[in-house]
């Protein structure tokens, strides 16, 4: 049976997806343009027509990847209620023990961008994206006074930095830490950094 013939929209994001997948399975560094030709039935030729090199078709799948989840965060983070309930949501969601998915492929980025500076700017790119909209909405609630924080931009920073940490942990050793123990901590760094207790998150993000 034919293919059906797709815009050139669709197949950048056919292989895209394709190619998300085979970094999730094989890894940056063993992937080849050949893997994903072989997974959608198609030539290489097609792939690097494309993307035109590896290098150029990870990093596009890095940021398609992140993307899907940075629009989520931003839905979360632009609910119409409380700087804290959003912030809970979206630390909950981020965490390792929630729905953000990809922290595989995050975790192979960060190793292969110390090799590879055009993935390098991407993943430090779309990292800091994730920094501004934890800031920009703990900025707003320390406005509104809902809580108190001197520095959005640095509790941003420390909370992403326990939450990748931990991603780490959780997906090189599987079964590490319960689910009941990482939304502890996470709950913890939380509140701390909205100068709340533990008792008064919880209320406030009901």
């Amino acid at each position: 049976m034919a293919r059906v013939r797709l815009s050139v929209e669709e197949r950048r994001e056919e292989l895209l997806r394709a190619a998300v997948e085979q970094i999730q399975s094989r890894g940056v560094a063993a992937v080849r343009i050949a893997d994903v030709a072989s997974a959608l039935g198609v030539s290489n030729a097609l792939v690097l027509y494309h993307y035109s090199t590896k290098e150029n078709l990870v990093a596009a799948a890095f940021t398609y990847a992140a993307e899907g989840d940075l629009a989520h965060l931003r839905k979360l983070l632009g609910r119409r209620t409380s700087a804290v309930r959003r912030l809970r949501a979206a630390v909950r969601w981020y965490a390792p023990t929630g729905q953000a998915k990809g922290w595989r492929l995050w975790i192979e980025g960060w190793a292969a961008s110390l090799r590879e500076p055009a993935l390098r700017s991407v993943t430090r790119e779309l990292d800091q994206q994730w920094k501004a909209a934890l800031a920009e909405v703990i900025a707003e609630g320390a406005a509104a006074g809902e809580f108190v924080c001197a520095d959005p931009s640095a509790a941003a920073w420390r909370l992403t930095a326990l939450l990748d940490g931990l991603a780490v942990q959780m997906t090189s050793y599987a079964g590490a830490l319960t689910k009941a123990t990482m939304l502890e901590w996470t709950d913890e760094a939380l509140a701390r950094e909205l100068g709340l207790e533990r008792a008064e998150l919880a209320d406030s993000a009901r």
